[in-house]
C-alpha cells in the first residue's frame, strides 16, 4: 500500500502481524508511512507546538494497543483517531493560561516573511484567504470542524473519516454537508462566527 505522503507499506496487515509476532522494529515502517499525516492531524486539531509530542505519544499508544487492533481494518484511520484524542487531551490539559500565552507569542511574532521573488500582493491575498478559512473553521462546532479537517485537510475518504471519528457514514455525510453549508455562508460574509 502506497501512502499519500510517499511512504511505502508493502502490506499493512503483514507488517502488523510481524509486530504482533514479536518483531517491534517492523512498527517503524508504519511510523515512517504515517508520521506526516499524523502531524497534519495534530496541527489541524490544535496541538500547535505540541504536535510532535502528540504524534509520538499517539504512535506509542497505538503500539501498545496493537493487540486490540481489528484484523483487516485500515491502520491510518485508527491511528488518526488516536492522534485526535491525544490532541484533545493535550489541549485540555494545557489549560487556559498557556493558551493565552501562546496567542500573545503569536501576536508578538510578527508577520511571516515573504520570499523576495513572491508578489507581495498575491502573498497578502493568500494569507488573508487562509486566515478567513481558519477563522471560519474555528467558528464551527467541534463535530463540524473535525469532519471538515478529516475529509479535506487530512484527505481521508468518507469511510476512513467515519472510522477515524467513530461515527456511522451517514453521520459523516450529514455533518459534512451542514459544515460545508455553514462554511460557505461564513466565507461569503452572510453569517458571523458561532
Amino acid at each position: 500500500m502506497r501512502t499519500r505522503e510517499g511512504g511505502l507499506v508493502d502490506d499493512e496487515a503483514v507488517v502488523i502481524a510481524r509486530v504482533r509476532a514479536g518483531e517491534p522494529e517492523a512498527y517503524a515502517e508504519l511510523v515512517r508511512a504515517y508520521t506526516a499525516v499524523a502531524l497534519r492531524a495534530a496541527v489541524a486539531c490544535g496541538a500547535g507546538p505540541e504536535a510532535e509530542d502528540v504524534v509520538q505519544q499517539a504512535f506509542f499508544k497505538a503500539y501498545q494497543a496493537l493487540g486490540r487492533f481489528e484484523e483487516g481494518a485500515a491502520f491510518r484511520p485508527w491511528l488518526l483517531r488516536i492522534v485526535v484524542n491525544e490532541t484533545r487531551n493535550t489541549v485540555r490539559s494545557a489549560g487556559r493560561q498557556r493558551a493565552v500565552a501562546g496567542r500573545e507569542a503569536d501576536l508578538l511574532g510578527g508577520e511571516p516573511r515573504i520570499p523576495e521573488s513572491a508578489d507581495p500582493a498575491v502573498a497578502a491575498e493568500e494569507r488573508e484567504r487562509s486566515r478567513r478559512l481558519f477563522d471560519a473553521l474555528d467558528g464551527l462546532s467541534e463535530d463540524h470542524r473535525r469532519v471538515v479537517i478529516h475529509r479535506y485537510l487530512l484527505e481521508l475518504d468518507e469511510g476512513e473519516t467515519a472510522e477515524a471519528l467513530g461515527w456511522p457514514r451517514g453521520t459523516v455525510k450529514s455533518r459534512l454537508s451542514r459544515a460545508l453549508k455553514k462554511l460557505g455562508r461564513v466565507l461569503e460574509g452572510g453569517e458571523g462566527r458561532g
